[in-house]
């Protein structure tokens, strides 16, 4: 008989946006690495699914730690949480780890749906936003300044497909292999 979280993956599944790609990992080993990888229209982001019959929600420590440290290295990670009894999903950054694991659903902060259009459109709006302050913090840090090779990345044209200026593309040169005795 499948788990609630199994059940909970197989309805999310059927409940993707368009171009959305998810992988699910399956770790029985440890170490905290989320439930899924999406890759959605350009948006990446990791996700950790939990289901909960009352307001508490149970983070392994490794759990609570991964998703600690995701964010704070600027990485877009999320914990969506099914409440059984009201079908509600509520979706918390993954920085509120431990807020969640300590207080649960009464930590606040989340977004709370009862569908899976408007909890995706957060998702969206969440990514969009987390991808300009990251944007932000680069320009200027020196990556993507003039003459580190990716200042078109960093000027606006991510993601047009056009070329960028002054980007070098490696060429690939035959070299004799010479053997050493």
């Amino acid at each position: 008989m499948p788990t609630p979280e199994a059940n909970f993956w197989n309805t999310l599944k059927r409940n993707l946006p368009p171009n959305c790609f998810p992988t699910r990992i399956e770790n029985r080993h440890g170490g905290g690495i989320p439930d899924v990888h999406f890759t959605w229209s350009g948006l990446m982001f990791w996700m950790e699914l939990k289901t909960t019959k009352n307001n508490a929600v149970k983070l392994s420590p490794q759990q609570i730690a991964w998703n600690t440290a995701y964010s704070a290295k600027s990485g877009l990670n999320f914990i969506l949480v099914k409440h059984l009894p009201s079908s509600d999903l509520i979706l918390f950054r993954g920085s509120r780890a431990v807020d969640l694991a300590r207080s649960g659903l009464a930590s606040g902060g989340g977004f709370r749906a009862s569908g899976h259009q408007a909890m995706w459109n957060q998702v969206r709006e969440s990514g969009i936003s987390h991808l300009e302050s990251v944007l932000e913090q680069l320009r200027g840090s020196g990556v993507g300044d003039s003459g580190s090779g990716f200042g078109g990345l960093a000027q606006g044209q991510l993601g047009t497909g056009a070329p960028v200026l002054g980007l070098q593309q490696p060429r690939l040169e035959a070299k004799e292999e010479v053997s050493i005795d």
